[in-house]
């Protein structure tokens, strides 16, 4: 998918994207904690959220921690970041920039340096993960992090069988994401967290239907009702119970010689 197409997909999930994205009450925090741990965020930091969407997840990191700082909330799509609200809650601040935009610069961060900042689920819309990773590694501060959270090469979902070919097609390694990091100058590390998800079947299908997953918008309408129909007949149970496991790709720029 090409940056426009990108952002014309989130521009039309924008209305019921926190529906669709909220599987239970504990999916949220849950995955905010995970990520404020593996950044190690102090409340003093200057934190952005790379490819916020809605800002699901930098409003709970901003709930526990109690910035001192907004959080900046980065996204190309206007509609998504009206999600944060009209005003925002002061811990959060929208920046209409893509992944792209803040590497090379093209946008200007209210903060010259970041301390710390995230891509949940974002690098696989990212053309060329190798330049923007080294560009948004350059944003970092001394002892700055920046965190990957992405699904890993193959997921248990209970998808059709041809999204999940696709998936596998499309989707990048963790471990060549890892040597991107390694690349740009960043001390690394990859590790896995996994969450059970117990979703209701028909919520679910109804998710698939609106293409909830990027991954989804390279299917027709036909070939969507086809997978769903074909997820019914695989999924007689009425609560579909699944693990969804992330790979965590951490950099951390060094702190500067005295």
């Amino acid at each position: 998918m090409g940056r426009r197409e990108v952002r014309d997909h989130y521009d039309g999930l924008a209305a019921d994207y926190d529906e669709h994205w909220v599987y239970g009450p504990e999916y949220i925090p849950w995955m905010s904690a995970r990520i404020a741990e593996a950044l190690e965020l102090r409340p003093t930091d200057r934190i952005a959220d790379i490819g916020s969407g809605t800002g699901l997840f930098a409003r709970e990191v901003a709930r526990q921690l109690r910035p001192r700082r907004p959080v900046l909330c980065v996204d190309p799509s206007e509609a998504m970041l009206r999600g944060l609200g009209t005003p925002p809650p002061p811990t959060l601040t929208p920046v209409v920039a893509s992944a792209e935009d803040i590497a090379e610069g093209r946008t200007r961060l209210p903060y010259e340096r970041l301390d710390a900042m995230w891509l949940k689920e974002s690098v696989h819309h990212v053309a060329d993960p190798a330049h923007t990773l080294r560009g948004l590694a350059g944003r970092l501060a001394p002892g700055g992090r920046l965190l990957v959270v992405m699904l890993p090469a193959t997921i248990q979902y209970p998808l059709f069988a041809a999204a999940l070919a696709r998936f596998e097609e499309l989707q990048p390694d963790p471990a060549v994401i890892q040597g991107h990091l390694r690349d740009a100058g960043l001390e690394t590390r990859l590790d896995h967290v996994q969450h059970e998800l117990r979703i209701d079947r028909d919520k679910y299908l109804g998710m698939v239907r609106a293409r909830y997953m990027s991954l989804l918008s390279t299917f027709t309408d036909a070939e969507i009702q086809k997978g769903v129909e074909e997820m019914r007949a695989a999924h007689p149970e009425p609560v579909l119970v699944f693990p969804d496991r992330f790979a965590f790709v951490l950099g951390r720029r060094p702190e500067e010689s005295a």
